[in-house]
């Protein structure tokens, strides 16, 4: 946490002028800000109140000021462009992100599981009826898409309505106003990318999309058969974000909210990606020191 601090305060954060608000100024810079929520999720807390419970106890240390809990969950809303801010900048400074290479794939955020939480909930503009292809059943929610590099870092992503944007546009939008590399470099994705229209904007954008084969598609030549193993990487980053720390357990009922709730997991990963690579770690594994 201390060297998070310290890198978002000097390098990231500084730059960002807050918006004058009425009512009492914050307790929390940014940098602090970030810092408590990526606590938050590598501490393993998913909702707010309980970790504001636990807060003074586990970082009070750290962080001797500490906001009630509606203060809280409003400044993780209102800091959504901190959260791109952060994550982009901790990704850039992993070796790998100027390795050539990305990995794709999209997978579904739950929003609700009930007739009454769809009509009731804040979530209207970006959740909508999807199929989760992984659970084989139709689920209400979003999609979220991410770009990560080889280690786990994601380097781009977004959320999109399920029934406005499939996944391939969704794909296209992302690399088109998030480029998820510093130059052109080849994607490894999953087979739901197929059609010549995204690998043509695809390649235009300096993306060559490498994918599994349909099966009237012809065989592969030798020494380019599809990397299976590399695929299972990005679902593993994905089963991390989900189960490890927490994302399926977002319980966020407004976009806003679903935006931060989501961005806060993120940023634990690539920041604890990041650690490992700072102190030289042999094994990158993303609760490392958490997990004793």
């Amino acid at each position: 946490m201390t060297a998070l601090y310290v890198h978002l305060d000097d390098h990231v954060l500084p730059l960002r002028q807050p918006l004058p608000r009425r009512g009492r100024p914050s307790v929390l810079t940014d940098a602090e800000l970030v810092c408590v929520a990526v606590a938050q999720v590598l501490l393993g807390c998913d909702t707010e109140r309980r970790w504001l419970r636990l807060a003074p106890a586990r970082i009070g240390h750290l962080f001797p000021r500490l906001p009630c809990q509606a203060q809280y969950n409003r400044h993780l809303r209102d800091r959504g462009p901190v959260w791109a801010a952060v994550a982009m900048w901790l990704a850039r400074l992993t070796p790998t992100w100027h390795e050539r290479l990305r990995l794709m794939d999209g997978t579904p955020v739950r929003c609700g599981a009930s007739r009454v939480t769809v009509h009731r909930s804040a979530l209207g503009e970006i959740a909508g009826y999807g199929h989760d292809t992984s659970h084989h059943a139709f689920s209400w929610g979003a999609k979220l898409m991410l770009v990560t590099t080889a280690d786990g870092a994601v380097t781009a992503f977004s959320l999109a309505h399920p029934k406005e944007l499939d996944e391939r546009k969704q794909a296209l939008h992302l690399l088109q106003v998030r480029p998820p590399a510093e130059r052109p470099c080849p994607i490894v994705c999953d087979i739901g990318f197929a059609g010549t229209g995204i690998e043509a904007i695809a390649a235009r954008l300096g993306y060559r999309l490498i994918r599994p084969r349909h099966h009237d598609e012809p065989h592969p030549s030798p020494g380019r058969a599809f990397p299976a193993w590399l695929r299972q990487r990005i679902e593993a980053v994905i089963w991390t974000l989900k189960n490890q720390l927490g994302l399926e357990r977002h319980q966020a009922r407004t976009t806003e909210g679903l935006w931060a709730r989501i961005s806060q997991p993120i940023v634990a990963l690539n920041a604890a990606i990041w650690h490992n690579w700072l102190t030289d770690q042999p094994t990158k594994h993303s609760l490392t020191a958490y997990d004793h």
